[in-house]
């Protein structure tokens, strides 16, 4: 149960230590309630006289699931149209597609030009607040009709209008928008794992296989689970590597099997749960032949493609990371496990395969082969190609793959667990929003920052709490009875729910949590429950 409670019951419950497996309790908090008793403040999330109810069951010893449910469907609520702003003279980029934030001077040209067509539209400045290294200010400016709508079908109709006079735009629940006065509904979904009486195992999977995506649900039955989340950033689109693959570190039952996205904080989650942490990982990979050591640049990816960036210097556009951007480098050395898939990437270059001694057993001038179990290889690209296909079979040809703390310990040892995510939300139990470090500010293109960050989506997040407890959070989102938070706002929740230390998983569409095999949770995609890379589970 989150360490923030609510009401007299809820804290009845936390002081006895939980209530018997199976069973639950439940409340609901007035704000008359809270002002005759004072206890509870609930989550900060809209007006705080909002009606909020919260339910906690246990789910076997040390784990609990809480439900908060908080506001309702707010019928004042309205839909708006926004429009894609064309880049000018003016703009960072002008060669840049239509967005929907730009400098001022193009949202206040294409008011005009609105305007010209009959159209009555508004530039808004879009305003990031401060974050641990984003200052408060104006982003840009976003243009929107001046009507509002009372639905979706009405927004709709304004926006054929629009493209029917060379306009592009798009209906928006205002809702959506982070920080709007909106009074509901969210949905927040909190696994607690007390490592004082939990005797089972918390846990990462990544299903059968690294190269392949399955559903959260999928996720938790293969790892025969009381419960799960999803987990880590991966591979979506085919062309920016291997769909399912972890966009960043990941470390399964001990065995690293991700590189790091440059020092992106990582969720460590020992198997006991005890001294769970949110810490910025260090990988290193080498090969040491013959002739010399071989610096990797990679671990079960596409050669050539670094999702999420934040690789070397040779990595273009930038070796910094780079959310939802997919980098390149024609010439890169990538090992492989058998836990990628039935073989390894194909293509052009060379590829050695390493028996459990670190033997060569193989030497090809193609990539592409099936490992065998306990098998390794090393595929290289571009110039970097040679640098294996001079090897011998035979001969040995040392692996050292290392994740560590910045400090020097060890991550990779027995039954630990590292999911990679970000932005980091809390350090210390302070707000620390670590937006530009992680690669979540696109220089140029402040449209990103505005739909990533500033406005309200699903969202799964954790961390530990005072306690040393963690916690396993999930909160549906774009949805009319689901807001979803921004990510101040889910760093402001971490902080509600009484985490010391939290970061942000992967969220949108991926966000589930599923209890006993069944999804508890309203997936935002039209398509439902999508498939994902790795999951968190607690058996």
């Amino acid at each position: 149960m989150a360490s923030r409670v609510v009401g007299v019951a809820a804290a009845t419950v936390m002081a006895c230590g939980g209530v018997a497996p199976g069973a639950s309790s439940a409340q609901s908090v007035s704000p008359a309630y809270r002002a005759a008793t004072g206890v509870g403040v609930g989550l900060p999330l809209g007006s705080p006289d909002l009606r909020e109810t919260r339910s906690t069951t246990t789910l076997q010893p040390g784990v609990t699931l809480t439900r908060i449910e908080r506001g309702a469907l707010d019928a004042n609520t309205r839909w708006v149209v926004e429009l894609s702003i064309p880049s000018s003279a003016s703009s960072p980029d002008p060669d840049a597609p239509p967005r929907s934030v730009q400098d001022r001077a193009s949202a206040e040209d294409l008011v005009q030009q609105l305007k010209v067509a009959g159209f009555d539209a508004q530039a808004q400045p879009v305003r990031q607040p401060a974050v641990a290294d984003v200052p408060a200010g104006v982003i840009g400016y976003r243009v929107r009709l001046t009507e509002m709508f009372t639905s979706k079908a009405d927004a709709d109709e304004a926006v054929v209008k629009l493209k029917d006079a060379g306009f592009s735009g798009r209906s928006w629940y205002s809702g959506w928008d982070g920080g709007s006065p909106s009074k509901g509904r969210w949905t927040v979904n909190v696994l607690t794992v007390d490592p004082r009486t939990f005797r089972g195992r918390l846990g990462g999977t990544f299903g059968p296989d690294l190269e392949n995506r399955e559903t959260t649900t999928a996720l938790s039955a293969y790892a025969h689970a009381k419960a799960a989340v999803n987990a880590g950033f991966f591979v979506l689109d085919p062309k920016a590597g291997a769909p399912g693959d972890p966009a960043g570190v990941g470390v399964y039952g001990g065995v690293l099997e991700s590189e790091t996205v440059a020092s992106r904080p990582a969720l460590v989650l020992p198997s006991t749960a005890r001294h769970t942490a949110v810490v910025r990982p260090v990988w290193r990979g080498i090969l040491r032949t013959r002739t010399g050591s071989l610096v990797l640049d990679g671990l079960n990816r596409v050669p050539g493609l670094i999702r999420n960036c934040g690789g070397d210097t040779s990595d273009q556009p930038t070796s910094l990371p780079l959310h939802d951007v997919t980098c390149t480098d024609p010439d890169e050395l990538v090992a492989f496990t058998a836990a990628y898939g039935a073989s390894t990437p194909t293509g052009p270059g060379a590829e050695v395969v390493l028996d459990r001694r670190d033997r060569v057993v193989k030497v090809a001038h193609e990539r592409g082969t099936a490992l065998a179990a306990g098998q390794r290889s090393v595929q290289g690209i571009g110039n970097l190609a040679d640098a294996i296909a001079g090897l011998r079979t035979g001969e040995v040809a040392r692996l050292h793959l290392t994740l560590t703390t910045p400090q020097g310990g060890r991550l990779v040892r027995p039954g630990v667990n590292v999911i990679n995510g970000g932005p980091q939300l809390l350090r210390d139990g302070a707000l620390h929003i670590t937006q530009a470090q992680d690669g979540m500010v696109h220089p140029g293109d402040p449209s990103f920052a505005y739909g990533w960050v500033l406005q309200r989506n699903p969202r799964t997040f954790a961390g530990v709490d005072a306690r040393g407890r963690t916690l396993l959070v999930t909160v549906d989102g774009r949805q009319l009875e689901d807001l979803g938070l921004s990510i101040p706002e889910t760093a402001q929740v971490s902080k509600a729910l009484g985490m010391r230390d939290a970061m942000n998983l992967d969220g949108g569409g991926s966000t589930a949590m599923a209890i006993d095999g069944r999804l508890i949770s309203h997936p935002s995609d039209a398509t439902g429950e999508r498939p994902v890379g790795d999951a968190i589970y607690i058996r």
